[in-house]
């Protein structure tokens, strides 16, 4: 059970950590790194509380969806993707050390999930055959199905603001009027003109 404790206490203060560097880096590309590395501890911390349902959902969904948030972030905040791609280079450290941080958490949680099952009764507290994905759904869906919906729409919300905000108008930007296109018609766009052929000697 220490070994348990110091493996959560770790998990914690990382996650901790991770979630103070969203806050208060400046630069964007490494608050979305913090940000990984965020996710990554809480779904650590999840699948040391056998709720593994949670943690892939955590992982699958919210850091795939980082990528999104880091290409609102460009679009929102005007940066110059040329000067961005050029100095890449310069994050490289900091995602390197990110990914090694989260390779070890994970060895180590294997291996403690994988010692833990040979000894029967320190790890696992639930009955066998139990499924937590079953139990989230059935008091996701019975007992807090109004906040589950009230979250998808401001979900949806969150996410109409965030394209209505990116298709600003800009200097240089063309939109489409769809009414105008859908009115036109042939002929004030084609002009036909009748001329007497020529015959070349």
């Amino acid at each position: 059970m220490l070994f348990q404790a110091i493996l959560f206490y770790a998990f914690a203060a990382m996650l901790i950590g991770a979630a103070l560097g969203v806050v208060f880096s400046r630069n964007p590309v490494h608050a979305v790194m913090f940000l990984v590395l965020t996710f990554f501890q809480a779904a650590a911390l999840w699948l040391m509380a056998e709720a593994e349902f949670l943690a892939i959902v955590l992982v699958l969904v919210y850091v795939g969806a980082v990528m999104v948030l880091f290409l609102f972030v460009v679009m929102m905040l005007d940066v110059n993707v040329e000067s961005a791609k050029r100095g890449l280079t310069r994050f490289a450290p900091v995602a390197i050390g990110i990914a090694l941080v989260m390779v070890v958490q994970l060895i180590q949680l294997i291996w403690y999930k994988s010692s833990s099952a040979a000894i029967p009764g320190i790890f696992s507290t639930n009955p066998e055959g139990y499924d937590n994905t079953k139990a989230l759904g059935a008091v996701l869906y019975t007992e807090h199905v109004y906040a589950f919906e009230i979250a998808a729409v401001i979900l949806l919300l969150a996410i109409v603001a965030a394209i209505t905000l990116t298709m600003r108008k800009r200097p240089g930007l063309k939109l489409q009027n769809i009414a105008a296109q859908v009115a036109v018609r042939a002929k004030d766009r084609v002009r036909i003109v009748k001329m007497k052929s020529e015959k070349k000697l």
